[in-house]
C-alpha cells in the first residue's frame, strides 16, 4: 500500500508547513545565487526548489502509472484526492493563494491526467499482448 503514497502530498506538506509555521517567510526569497558564464545571475527561490521537488514527484508518479497491477487505480485516486483537496485549499485558505501554490497544482493535475492516460495505454496494450499469446 506505500507504492499507492501520492508523493505530491509530500509537496503540498512542505508548502503548507512553510506558510502556516513560518509566517513572513516568501517562496520568493533567494535561497541561493550562482553566477553564469555570460556573466548574469541565477537566483534560486525557496519556491523555485519546491516545484523541482514536485517535478521529480511527477516523474516518479508518471513511472509509477506504467504498472498494471489493481492497486493503480488505488493510486490514481489518491492522486486525484489530494488535488480536490489542494484546489479547495487554494481557492479557500488565503496563505495558498500563490503563484508557487498554483503552480503546484498544475504540475498536479498533470499528474492525474498523465497517470490515466499511461494507465490506460498500457493496459490497452497488455490486453492485446494477451490476445495474441491465446
Amino acid at each position: 500500500m506505500l507504492a499507492s503514497f501520492p508523493l505530491f502530498l509530500i509537496s503540498y506538506a512542505i508548502y503548507n508547513m512553510v506558510a502556516f509555521l513560518t509566517p513572513g517567510v516568501l517562496w520568493t526569497s533567494t535561497l541561493f545565487s550562482v553566477p553564469m558564464r555570460s556573466g548574469a545571475t541565477w537566483t534560486v527561490t525557496a519556491g523555485d526548489c519546491l516545484i523541482a521537488l514536485s517535478l521529480v514527484f511527477l516523474l516518479v508518479e508518471i513511472l509509477k502509472a506504467t504498472r498494471t497491477y489493481s492497486r493503480t487505480i488505488v493510486d490514481h485516486i489518491l492522486s486525484a484526492t489530494v488535488f480536490i483537496g489542494a484546489l479547495v485549499e487554494f481557492l479557500l485558505v488565503q496563505e495558498a493563494a500563490t503563484s508557487v501554490f498554483a503552480t503546484l497544482l498544475l504540475i498536479s493535475l498533470v499528474d492525474i491526467c498523465g497517470g490515466w492516460t499511461v494507465s490506460i495505454r498500457s493496459a490497452r496494450r497488455e490486453a492485446q499482448v494477451d490476445n495474441l499469446a491465446q
